[in-house]
């Protein structure tokens, strides 16, 4: 299994960006996606998921209403759309994949597959 993730850059803060996780070995439409960052001298922390069965989505609260979470299917690619960007959004991105959904899709030590991270840095 390789993720590719890609589409980091620098943004002024309220801008956008979209993230994408580009996947080979796996079909994003039948694994749980999800999207992991970690700011310098922090923990990785859970951003959003998707859920392989229903596609439903999950989100952290400190990104709720402004990030979105989806895939494409035909692409085998998985998105994270990035809106009213904010400076504590700087980061490295990381999107991840597991086989089947889990009530602890929150943690990142309940994911076997990563992709190598896209740094994200949000600053006027």
């Amino acid at each position: 299994v390789q993720l590719q993730a890609s589409g980091g850059g620098l943004v002024q803060p309220g801008g956008s960006l979209r993230l994408s996780c580009a996947a080979s070995g796996l079909t994003v439409g039948r694994a749980a996606m999800a999207w992991f960052r970690q700011a310098p001298g922090k923990e990785r922390e859970f951003v959003a998921a998707i859920r392989e069965s229903n596609g439903s989505t999950k989100y952290a609260d400190s990104v709720k209403g402004r990030f979105t979470i989806s895939r494409d299917n035909a692409k085998n690619t998985v998105y994270l759309q990035m809106n009213s960007l904010k400076p504590e959004d700087t980061a490295t991105y990381y999107c991840a994949a597991r086989y089947y959904w889990t009530l602890a899709y929150h943690q990142p030590e309940n994911y076997s597959n990563w992709g190598q991270g896209t740094l994200v840095t949000v600053s006027s």
